[in-house]
């Protein structure tokens, strides 16, 4: 008897796992880092262009250089996480890229009105700053998830709130998001001190905080990707 109910106690707990691998495609160890250099790339190019072709940075035009990455960031990251949707049978690839398109002024609403509950300045010599920041930070957040996940509540309050990741692909979204939220509150540090550095300026340090921290994500997502795949090809053996 109690063979019986430990078996069923562990199918019970394996169930969940299994619906959600069932439903949502893994990804291998290249494809992780296929996926984060060219979304790192997009970000690279994005910066070069404003510096070679515009002259401006993010110190000197925050709003033009913020607008210009996601401008080309933006198609990169929904066509390539559309990839990986839940539900393929339901789902199809066009649905997944309109999800993306939809999640990308959702979660800049979402990054506008949170940065401004936590003291971001309010007005309209920051409107467009603070619109190109929100739109950068949608897509390091929101976007990604909106491609895989769609309008299902559980796995997304799965993947923030509880931070719980079933596969390797909940890894590629979930460790970039909460870097670039982590690196953007970091960022926002230096902003009260009295320095009279134009950089502490909103939104130009909170934006390389979220640039930095997304890229050291995105690396530490492919090692906890690589880590995972060595430990089940080990556990196989």
């Amino acid at each position: 008897m109690k063979t019986n109910a430990t078996t069923s106690s562990v199918n019970a707990s394996a169930e969940p796992e299994a619906e959600v691998s069932a439903s949502s495609p893994s990804v291998s160890a290249t494809e992780a880092l296929s996926v984060h250099l060219i979304s790192g790339l997009g970000l690279g190019l994005a910066v070069l262009l404003a510096h070679n072709v515009y002259s401006v940075n993010l110190v000197s035009h925050p709003s033009l250089t913020l607008c210009l990455i996601w401008v080309i960031e933006s198609p990169i990251v929904i066509l390539l996480y559309s990839r990986y949707r839940n539900n393929r049978e339901e789902c199809s690839y066009l649905k997944a890229v309109g999800r993306g398109l939809l999640g990308l002024p959702v979660g800049a609403l979402v990054n506008a009105l949170g940065a401004i509950a936590l003291g971001a300045p309010v007005g309209t010599q920051y409107f467009s700053k603070t619109i190109n920041w929100s739109l950068m930070m949608s897509l390091f957040t929101i976007v990604p998830a909106a491609s895989v996940f769609g309008v299902s509540w559980k796995d997304w309050q799965r993947i923030f709130a509880h931070t719980k990741s079933v596969g390797s692909v909940d890894l590629i979204i979930c460790l970039p998001a909460h870097g670039a939220v982590i690196g953007a509150w970091f960022g926002a540090w230096p902003m009260p001190l009295d320095w009279e550095r134009p950089w502490q300026e909103w939104p130009i340090c909170v934006g390389y905080g979220a640039i930095a921290g997304y890229l050291l994500a995105m690396v530490a997502s492919f090692c906890f990707v690589l880590a995972r795949a060595t430990l089940h090809h080990v556990k196989r053996d």
